[in-house]
């Protein structure tokens, strides 16, 4: 069986399930332990980052290989278009997606998490005591913003990325509300993966992430919640609906004891 080496709530490696769910294939998620996991996923890959796809002895890293590997390999229901301008058009619009909504989405989410009180206390269990969701929230925004931008997540860099995203969310809000998909009549790996790099700009409402409830459907504000773009992710949650297959596990959380959820972002 395919093996998936991945972080639940890394967008790239979403993008793999969605992937390997609308091809039908059958696969086995394996969380990578920060730290200790990623040097056993070195060992075998050459790298740290996830996703990684094992297939027999075949070891495939970056997501975007993977998906080539894929298509390759199983060829049933094809996501890479034979006719050349589709394919040209899908191959520019997919690494245009991992570079923009993938990354700036990242950024956003983080800096949601630092500027927005609130949005930092709603990802907190229900079960975290109100006194201790008053402390990590009256922690200031700025105090975040200055400890992040070490790492290139600061307030300028917030400011960016949310500002490339309200673009990119009002360019595919005016495509698929003329169009079923990005390119036509066909999901290809542009719908695809346009589609699972923007979980954390608004996690889908089903069962697809083993994350809790509380989480589902919850979105940056300003960017999840923004009306303008509510035609997109009804088009991202009707492609989860068709070819995405629910876990039916998401009780299997760390947040289930009571302690705070650990996000790992790659």
């Amino acid at each position: 069986m395919l093996e998936l080496h991945q972080f639940e709530l890394s967008q790239f490696s979403e993008k793999i399930r969605l992937i390997l769910d609308y091809k039908g294939l059958e696969y086995k998620k394996i969380e990578v332990t920060p730290g200790i996991g990623q040097l056993e996923l070195y060992k075998m890959s050459g790298q740290r980052q996830v996703p990684v796809l094992k297939d027999g002895d075949t070891v495939i890293s970056d997501s975007t290989e993977i998906a080539f590997y894929l298509d390759r390999k199983y060829p049933d229901k094809p996501i890479i278009p034979v006719d050349v301008m589709q394919r040209a058009q899908c191959l520019i619009m997919e690494e245009w997606a991992d570079e923009s909504i993938g990354v700036k989405g990242r950024t956003a989410f983080v800096g949601a998490l630092n500027q927005n009180s609130n949005f930092r206390t709603s990802m907190l269990p229900k079960e975290v005591p109100d006194f201790l969701k008053n402390i990590l929230g009256a922690v200031p925004g700025d105090v975040l913003d200055f400890f992040g931008a070490g790492v290139g997540l600061g307030g300028d860099a917030v400011k960016f990325a949310q500002r490339g995203l309200k673009q990119d969310l009002e360019a595919l809000t005016a495509i698929v509300q003329n169009q079923p998909y990005l390119l036509g009549d066909q999901p290809t790996l542009a719908d695809l993966s346009v589609a699972a790099l923007s979980i954390l700009l608004k996690f889908p409402a089903g069962n697809y992430l083993d994350i809790p409830e509380y989480l589902k459907g919850k979105g940056i504000p300003g960017l999840g919640d923004n009306a303008e773009y509510a035609p997109f992710f009804e088009w991202r949650d009707r492609l989860y609906t068709d070819f995405r297959q629910q876990s039916g596990n998401n009780s299997k959380t760390k947040a289930d004891d009571g302690s705070p959820m650990t996000i790992e972002i790659d």
